[in-house]
């Protein structure tokens, strides 16, 4: 025997005469839908929708008895349940005068709507065959919407998740202000510039607006302009259809048509070429993107944030940066200081990283002397909170239970009290009681040797070109080296 899924109805009807007409019309499929409660007032139907909750189908007179009727109880039971589908009967019978008032009737959250009080019909509801149709289709509307609802609350809980393990730490002023600008960013669509030198945990910020907003549904979709290949920056950003040029066997979706109803970051934005700034122009202004080898435009719903550690009016100075982008890019600002500016913050990072990462290792967390923490605090931090990520991790690496100054100043490069960073390297490495594998020689030159290209350099890019180096390779490097 097939198992047949049953569709709940709550009657609300204060005439005995309708609620048996709405009987007749649905009895033929009385092994389908069941009418489980009646009622003839408001105020008791939220009573019951509220203790019960298994009604999929409200079926409600328009003008009923009590206070509480019409498109304010409409709306009560949505507040109460929003999956639950609401076909409204009245006695107005439907004219071209009558479409305003069906139109707030659907505003309000009814799904269907019909008139009972045809002159020629006794004992069924005007149209059954519509009306017994409508409550099926409600029933399917609830299921389609309550799955989603439940899509939407696991994407939620995942979103809450990761926030949660990429949390932005510090209570100093300047991190409680940015705070209370991200969650005002997130409150709309503007487009956001961030700016802040490297490390500080732009990208963070970005992720946390998208997040916290009303997109956080939609992907998120992170692009260092620095790492693209000049050749190939507008067919990743733009897409291009198949044929458009030679080894184009199929066309291709670009990152912003990924990011369409989301948000797309674009991280070091200062690196984009005079060429793709002027499409990223008529993204902004226009709402649409140039595909290479389409002629019609492609509509794109996307938010921007963009970052930079460089003067962007410096660069519009010296004809780098278009000053129609920059202004377009400049909506709403964010600076994100570093951590020399911030040094009440620089104990909690330690500490958060320190547990964060000692828990990835299955290990309990070392303990950090006063001075060594006094040293740590008093350090001007050049690569900010990146750098407090690559020095806590060096730290376990060390495998000590307790954290002194000596082993502060070892992961900081900077061994003896006033020694140079060069005077560094050579204590600590040319000792011949401690010769080291070559590998874990060359691993720790190349980590160290990147980061002091890095604190000397404006962005990726230049510390790739400096280094000899494609934008890709450099980044891939850092991730290994844990730079990224």
């Amino acid at each position: 025997m097939i198992n047949v899924e049953r569709i709940n109805i709550l009657i609300i009807e204060d005439e005995e005469y309708d609620v048996r007409r709405i009987r007749n019309t649905i009895q033929p499929f009385a092994g389908r839908i069941q009418i489980k409660d009646v009622v003839s007032d408001g105020q008791s139907a939220l009573e019951l929708i509220e203790k019960k909750r298994d009604y999929d189908v409200v079926i409600m007179d328009f003008q009923i008895v009590g206070g509480l009727k019409g498109e304010t109880l409409i709306r009560k039971i949505k507040q109460l349940d929003e999956t639950l589908q609401i076909i409204v009967v009245t006695k107005m019978t439907m004219n071209l005068t009558d479409f305003e008032f069906a139109n707030k009737l659907l505003e309000a959250g009814a799904m269907w709507y019909c008139t009972k009080y045809p002159g020629d019909i006794e004992e069924y509801i005007y149209q059954p065959t519509d009306f017994v149709l409508s409550i099926f289709n409600a029933h399917e509307k609830r299921k389609l919407q309550r799955e989603r609802l439940k899509s939407n609350r696991r994407l939620q809980r995942n979103i809450d998740e990761m926030l949660s393990e990429k949390q932005i730490i510090g209570e100093s002023s300047a991190m409680q202000k940015l705070r209370e600008q991200i969650a005002q960013c997130s409150q709309s669509n503007a487009t956001v510039l961030i700016l802040g030198s490297s490390g500080t945990g732009k990208e963070l910020v970005a992720s946390h607006i998208h997040y916290k907003s009303e997109r956080r549904l939609e992907n998120f979709v992170p692009i260092n302009c620095g790492s693209l290949p000049d050749n190939l920056i507008e067919s990743e950003l733009f897409g291009f259809e198949k044929g458009s040029f030679t080894g184009a066997d199929a066309k291709k979706k670009g990152l912003f048509e990924l990011a369409d109803k989301g948000t797309i970051f674009l991280d070091e934005v200062s690196e984009l070429p005079l060429s793709a700034q002027s499409k990223l122009l008529r993204v902004l202004q226009e709402g649409e993107i140039d595909k290479i080898g389409r002629t019609e435009k492609v509509k794109v719903d996307v938010r921007i944030i963009a970052a930079t550690n460089r003067d962007l009016l410096q660069e519009v100075k010296e004809n780098r940066f278009r000053e129609d982008l920059y202004y377009r890019l400049n909506v709403v600002c964010l600076s994100v200081p570093p951590l020399r500016q911030r040094r009440e913050d620089i104990s909690r990072l330690i500490f958060y990283y320190l547990n964060h990462y000692s828990a990835d290792m299955n290990r309990e967390a070392p303990k950090i002397s006063d001075e060594a923490m006094t040293v740590l605090v008093n350090y001007d931090w050049p690569g900010n909170v990146r750098e407090v990520q690559n020095v806590v991790q060096r730290f376990l690496f060390a495998g000590a239970n307790s954290i002194d100054v000596r082993l502060v100043k070892m992961a900081l490069g900077i061994p003896g009290e006033t020694a140079a960073r060069g005077d560094g390297l050579a204590n600590e490495f040319f000792d011949k009681n401690k010769i080291r594998p070559w590998r874990e020689m060359e691993q720790i030159f190349q980590e160290r040797y990147f980061r002091f290209v890095r604190e000397h350099t404006r962005s990726d890019a230049e510390a790739a070109r400096l280094l000899g180096l494609a934008p890709p390779n450099y980044l891939r490097m850092c991730r290994r080296l844990g730079l990224k």
